[in-house]
């Protein structure tokens, strides 16, 4: 049987989590009321409670699992008074079980990982991209995680719309050029990440350098120069906040459109290109 402490410990978990799941619609709530008049927050607000609601229910399964291994694996044998039985367990055995009970750990988390990656925050932002890109007939074209996604997806943009072949090491010394040569605009939206002061005129160079040489990520102040550059409109689709991001709407023309994740990798912000949904995917 369980031990009186590990009841009283079963027990704490229980009211913990009926306290939590309590004080979480509690928050949802608060939630609804900031955007009942706002249509904008209340589209981000759908996946938001979704996103805290399974997050809840993931970690709350976790804890329960972990809690009835743990006492199943603490249980005592029942004690014959009169005659106590010793039963010697080989080496061999104790590795197999274990193993067995690691196995059924892993297969829980699997089980919860699975659930998790469903609900979580990037499968809801990506569903929500492809969403509005098939509005416009269009679907997710990935480029690689490594620094030059935005450059990547932009120049894969040139090729299939305006079938102009452009590197990105062409882009790159394009944008670092044209930074440095209107300064004025740029260097007052540009900060230190450390001390949130505009660069200093030696920062402003470093960056111009990195943009050229490095694979430093691309970003708002980088899409503004791309556009400029190619003198055409970039559209940029992503799941939170506005549907569409547009720049260079002063400039004719069909426009490049890229999207926008925060959540795609574990490193935090990636940049994809997109493409034409042919024929015979729209009819399957």
């Amino acid at each position: 049987m369980e031990t009186e402490k590990e009841a009283e410990d079963v027990n704490s978990m229980e009211i913990r989590q009926r306290k939590e799941k309590k004080e979480l619609q509690a928050q949802i709530q608060a939630l609804k009321k900031v955007a009942k008049n706002d249509k904008t927050k209340k589209k981000d607000l759908a996946a938001e409670i979704s996103r805290l609601e399974s997050e809840l229910e993931i970690r709350h399964n976790k804890e329960i699992m972990e809690a009835k291994l743990s006492s199943e694996h603490n249980l005592e044998p029942m004690v014959d008074e009169t005659r106590v039985i010793k039963t010697k367990v080989s080496k061999a055995q104790r590795r197999r079980d274990k193993k067995s009970e690691q196995e059924k750990i892993r297969e829980e988390e699997i089980k919860l990982q699975d659930k998790e990656n469903v609900h979580g925050a990037r499968n809801i932002e990506i569903q929500t991209i492809t969403k509005r890109l098939e509005e416009k007939n269009l679907k997710i074209f990935t480029v690689p995680s490594d620094g030059d996604c935005l450059y990547k997806a932009v120049s894969h943009q040139l090729q299939l719309v305006k079938q102009e072949t452009v590197s990105v090491d062409e882009l790159r010394e394009k944008v670092s050029n044209y930074i440095r040569d209107n300064k004025d605009d740029f260097k007052p939206f540009m900060c230190n990440p450390e001390t949130l002061e505009t660069l200093t005129d030696e920062e402003f160079e470093d960056y111009c350098h990195k943009i050229m040489n490095t694979k430093d990520w691309g970003g708002q102040l980088e899409l503004r120069a791309l556009s400029n550059i190619l003198k055409c409109p970039i559209n940029v689709i992503q799941a939170v906040g506005p549907d569409c991001i547009e720049q260079g709407t002063e400039f004719e023309g069909p426009p490049l459109i890229i999207t926008y994740h925060r959540h795609m990798y574990s490193l935090g912000e990636h940049y994809n290109s997109t493409n034409l949904i042919s024929v015979s995917e729209n009819t399957s």
